[in-house]
């Protein structure tokens, strides 16, 4: 007599090796060809994705065994709607440009990478596989993957190469997204209500928090070097170790992924906005180190790996504090970034730079072989492929002009009266992007037009809002 199989077997059978899998002592890697993965974690969904302008995860979901099939017979050829490069926060559609009103918001070819596939640990027998958007045959110029490989492939011109270590901020609350959105996010309150700051004796929920996360991300192949709590109420700090720079941007947008997963899984919220009420300021810093074609380190004085920085060093310093203030929408895309900018907050207010000095926006760090520039400026809410284009930019522009950086600020930096000031909004940073001629020879024209009319979308949502803030002066004053 044969057994009939009840419905929902397979996918159970494949729950089961998935579990198997990532529990085995000897566990095969979270990452590889698609087909691989999808026989060995027991794979039954795969998010097929693009990353965003605002650095997000943007795509369909697939069911494991069909798309497999579908790949391997040729019979897949993946598109989406062009408007995910070019809308903003709200996925707000523009009105001209790439993919909009005008064009007809026609479809955009994919790419996808299936032999780097990843599982992704945080959700049940899924793995992802990135795409590179593709226009006319090459790789979509728009895209900010595209953006970052053309300012790789110039400094590679110079016979240098760049790594880059992620540390990024962002604050933990109590209740889930669905949460804000029933009470209003001014309603949620931090998962802890003090400064914790390298505290060592976390609330229950954030060390669990702080477990089930670094567990995932591990298991996807993806390890944090370090996870402590930050100086304002709920706010934590990942940082991931050095790698190139396009597979560190890589892993900080997964990485973001799955803090989200993991919060709402444990009834919480994590958010990466760069500032928040109360004067709390979230980073994504910028550690960046530059090699030449055999690897080895140029930032530092001669063969010995002393903590000096070299000619080549500081001329990455100086392009750094001259470009950066014209390139503001890429490492401060949103109205909101520039709220984080403030005095005495351990974010940059000046174009300063300094030996191991919180308080500029270019903080030389590390000694010997570690040796590093850690760039200050970007928010938590940056897109890491964009804000890295900007820093790979600035740099170069320091090498290729020779440029000399002012002195070293020593103390506070908040007070040197010889720095100038970072963009002070928004409406500032895509005016200078837009007119600087710096900026015309750093980026391709069509990259500056596109990424200023995103921009721009923030900035008119803003300026149809009526704030909180607005109500509590005038409602009754006015």
């Amino acid at each position: 007599m044969t057994s009939r199989r009840r419905p929902g077997s397979r996918a159970t059978m494949r729950a089961a090796r998935y579990r198997t899998a990532v529990n085995s002592p000897v566990a095969p890697s979270p990452t590889g060809p698609l087909h691989q993965l999808v026989d060995a974690f027991g794979i039954t969904t795969v998010l097929l994705a693009a990353v965003d302008v605002q650095g997000r995860l943007k795509g369909k979901e697939f069911d494991a065994a069909s798309l497999v099939q579908r790949l391997r017979s040729g019979g897949l050829s993946p598109e989406m709607c062009g408007y995910v490069l070019a809308t903003d926060l709200g996925m707000t559609p523009p009105q001209s440009g790439v993919a909009s009103w005008e064009s007809g918001f026609g479809d955009v070819a994919l790419l996808p990478d299936t032999q780097h596939a990843r599982v992704l640990s945080w959700l049940p027998s899924t793995a992802l596989v990135l795409a590179e958007p593709i226009s006319v045959g090459l790789p979509q110029p728009l895209a900010p993957g595209t953006v970052l490989a053309e300012q790789e492939q110039r400094l590679a011109g110079l016979g240098l190469t760049a790594k880059v270590g992620v540390e990024t901020e962002f604050v933990l609350f109590e209740g889930t997204a669905r949460d804000a959105a029933a009470v209003g996010s001014r309603g949620l309150r931090p998962a802890v209500w003090d400064n914790r700051d390298y505290a060592l004796d976390q609330p229950q929920v954030v060390r669990e928090f702080s477990r089930r996360l670094r567990q995932v991300l591990a298991e996807a192949g993806l390890p944090v070097e370090a996870v402590k709590g930050e100086g304002a109420p709920g706010q934590i700090e990942v940082t991931f170790p050095y790698g190139p720079v396009t597979a560190a941007c890589e892993q900080h947008v997964l990485f973001k992924h799955a803090a989200k997963a993991v919060a709402d899984e444990q009834g919480m919220t994590a958010s990466f906005m760069a500032a928040l009420p109360g004067g709390v300021g979230s980073g994504m810093h910028l550690h960046v180190s530059l090699h030449d074609v055999d690897d080895h380190p140029v930032l530092l004085v001669g063969p010995g790996f002393g903590s000096g920085l070299s000619e080549l060093g500081e001329q990455a310093v100086a392009g750094l504090l001259t470009a950066l203030p014209a390139l503001g929408p890429l490492w401060a895309p949103y109205v909101n970034s520039y709220k984080r900018l403030r005095d005495h907050s351990f974010a940059p207010t000046l174009l300063s730079w300094g030996r191991d000095n919180r308080s500029c926006a270019v903080r030389v760090v590390g000694h010997g072989r570690s040796l590093r520039l850690e760039v200050r400026l970007p928010g938590s809410d940056a897109n890491p492929y964009l804000a890295s284009a900007a820093v790979l930019a600035g740099i170069r522009h320091g090498i290729e002009s020779g440029l000399k950086p002012p002195v070293a600020t020593r103390g506070d930096a908040y007070l040197d009266r010889e720095a100038e000031p970072v963009p002070q909004s928004l409406a500032e940073a895509v005016s200078a992007f837009e007119t600087s001629p710096l900026v015309g020879e750093l980026l391709d024209e069509h990259v500056v037009a596109h990424l200023a009319a995103v921009a721009r979308l923030d900035l008119d949502h803003h300026a149809a809002a009526v704030s909180d803030v607005e109500l509590e002066r005038g409602l009754t004053q006015a």
